[in-house]
């Protein structure tokens, strides 16, 4: 006997395939299980909270780039009822908790700092939704595994998206061990769907004039392109070097040119930076030119995921970026698990226009 089918959870299925047919294509076979999913997601989040024993499961959504996991989340989160519920990317989410963790006085009425900073961030929401989570950096292992653990152990319904499966975070196997508790807690308590398949739906999505991004008006330019001289980006001078306030240190810019910022590859990528550093510059500028970029093959493990970083900051903030130097992925680096970010990164340097 076929189970009776909640009304949200018909809406909810409803609004998927409606959304798939304005975007001009269906949903694939690969994404029904997750459309599926979502949609009885959607119905238990209808009932009201004290009628669960225990809060619905959370969802774990990865594949490869441009299967559409993005697309997913953010159409069931769409087609949620307006309140208690939260979107975030997560570059930004970890950002705005590090900044809530470190804040003098975060900790509070007897809750931790992380306690304290998670509830500035949510509130009461009954669902969060992070895109594109991974771990990479071992000094935020155990940060990530607290945030997991607290919003696990809250009545938080958490959907999440990610281009690796659980057993593929924090992939240096230097500091992979440190992860593998958090690993497994993601794999007991939430549901991992795996979106992969033969469509890459960006091949498929002919963009609209109106829909163009500041982003793809980036370039990928070789050394001393007249390119350069013809849209006014002449190499700074040494006298318009000066440093830049980015997140809560200062770094060095090669100039500062009203909302231009121009840096080096090596001040960027290999020193000690992170998310929150470009986020602070995408705050404050609406380009970012970055000189002196080698073939990431030539840089270090570090700088190739700062390099990947910055990108990714750059396209989800919507910035122009402006890389000079050699093609950074002309050579890729035999690492698999660093090569799927990567593959993140070429997908996105490919709205970029480029010149020989």
């Amino acid at each position: 006997m076929s189970r009776p089918v909640p009304q949200h959870e018909q809406a909810m299925r409803r609004h998927f395939h409606q959304a798939a047919a304005r975007s001009g294509f269906s949903v694939a076979p690969t994404q029904e299980a997750a459309v599926e999913r979502l949609a009885r997601l959607a119905a238990e989040l209808a009932r009201p909270a004290w009628t669960f024993p225990r809060p619905p499961r959370d969802l774990y959504v990865w594949g490869p780039v441009g299967r559409g996991k993005s697309w997913l989340v953010d159409t069931f989160y769409e087609g949620l009822p307006t309140g208690r519920k939260r979107r975030l990317h997560f570059h930004d989410f970890f950002r705005r908790l590090h900044d809530g963790v470190n804040r003098p006085g975060a900790r509070h009425d007897g809750q931790s700092a992380v306690d304290g900073a998670l509830d500035e961030l949510i509130g009461d929401s009954r669902v969060l939704v992070f895109d594109e989570f991974h771990a990479h950096d071992a000094g935020d292992a155990m940060l990530i595994a607290r945030l997991f653990r607290t919003l696990l152990d809250r009545r938080i319904t958490l959907v999440t998206t990610s281009n690796y499966p659980p057993a593929g975070l924090m992939p240096d196997p230097l500091y992979h061990h440190l992860f593998e508790p958090t690993i497994e807690l993601i794999e007991q308590r939430m549901d991992v769907l795996d979106v992969t398949g033969p469509v890459d739906f960006r091949r498929l999505a002919a963009p609209r004039p109106e829909a163009r991004r500041r982003f793809a008006t980036g370039l990928c330019l070789p050394p001393g392109d007249t390119v350069l001289e013809a849209l006014g980006l002449t190499v700074p001078a040494p006298a318009e070097a000066t440093a830049v306030q980015a997140h809560l240190r200062e770094l060095p810019a090669r100039a500062v040119r009203r909302d231009l910022v121009w840096f080096a590859f090596d001040a960027l990528c290999e020193a000690a930076t992170g998310v929150p550093d470009y986020l602070a510059l995408a705050e404050r500028f609406g380009t970012l030119v970055l000189d002196g970029v080698p073939p990431l093959a030539e840089a270090s493990a570090d700088g190739r995921q700062r390099f990947a970083n910055v990108v990714d900051v750059a396209c989800d903030r919507d910035i122009r970026l402006v890389l000079i130097g050699a093609d950074p992925l002309a050579v890729l680096p035999a690492d698999q698990a660093l090569t799927r970010d990567l593959d993140r990164t070429a997908s996105r340097l490919a709205m970029l226009q480029r010149t020989n």
